[in-house]
């Protein structure tokens, strides 16, 4: 089964809707398999202590701000400006929050991540990894995982930045920063989550991203997923363990060719 759906061509809309059914998938593979469950444990609470402390600070940061620079006023105007900045900040803290629980969140529960997807994959084949994850080995290596997150978080602010240059030329600006913006975000989340199989699996970089932008639309029906479930709450606590569920279930279906 496995062999055949990797040789298919598959069409770009069912692509697209089979790498957006990935996360749901996983649910469903979780859902039959309780044992699972034990490995999602630690990865849960470290996601709910992230969440919510990014939460807390961001909103305390942005209130003090808020006070400071916009000041509530009895006068109607000053009351529209204070509610005005506030839904500003509002959003800018919702982006804030995002990205922090996201790299925070996966950097924190790396080693168990890759332990359940380990046993996602052992159970998917029906043998075990060739390469096995120990705690000792994350440990070994935890130097190289915290460059890497703060490489790929450093890209990704430096080309936002760029992103941000482009919204400001006039007229065509705004088009194609509202093109480009959510599609880096998207291929972002699809590189973060994805690097859980193919770092396990000790590609390169190179090789990572050779595997990715070989199947673009099942790439972006993932990241499309998993952007999904980050904004519905209290799902997103729930989001990274089923999205490396589902980033393991892709790879078992879509192995790398040996072209790759």
């Amino acid at each position: 089964m496995i062999g055949k759906v990797a040789s298919a061509t598959i069409k770009p809309v069912a692509g697209f809707t089979r790498g957006f059914s990935y996360p749901l998938r996983a649910a469903k593979f979780l859902s039959k398999r309780p044992g699972l469950l034990r490995y999602l444990a630690i990865p849960f609470a470290i996601n709910v202590l992230v969440f919510s402390i990014s939460v807390y600070y961001g909103l305390d940061l942005f209130q003090g701000l808020l006070e400071t620079y916009a000041p509530n006023t009895e006068v109607w105007y000053g009351a529209a400006l204070y509610y005005l900045a506030w839904t500003v900040a509002m959003l800018l803290t919702s982006v804030v929050v995002f990205f922090t629980f996201t790299v925070v969140g996966n950097l924190i529960a790396s080693p168990f991540n890759e332990l359940l997807s380990e046993h996602v994959e052992a159970l998917k084949v029906g043998r075990k990894p060739d390469e096995r994850f120990s705690v000792g080995r994350f440990w070994k290596e935890a130097k190289n995982s915290i460059f890497v997150e703060i490489k790929k978080m450093s890209v990704f602010i430096i080309c936002m930045v760029l992103l941000l240059g482009i919204n400001l030329i006039p007229g065509v600006g705004s088009m194609i920063y509202a093109v480009l913006a959510p599609m880096f975000t998207l291929f972002f989340l699809v590189v973060e989550y994805m690097a859980f199989v193919l770092m396990r699996k000790q590609l390169t970089f190179t090789q990572q991203r050779r595997y990715i932008t070989k199947r673009p639309v099942l790439m972006i029906g993932y990241g499309c997923g998993i952007f999904c479930l980050l904004t519905i709450p209290f799902v997103q606590f729930f989001c990274i363990p089923l999205a490396v569920v589902g980033a393991t279930l892709l790879w078992c279906d879509f192995p790398r060719e040996a072209s790759e």
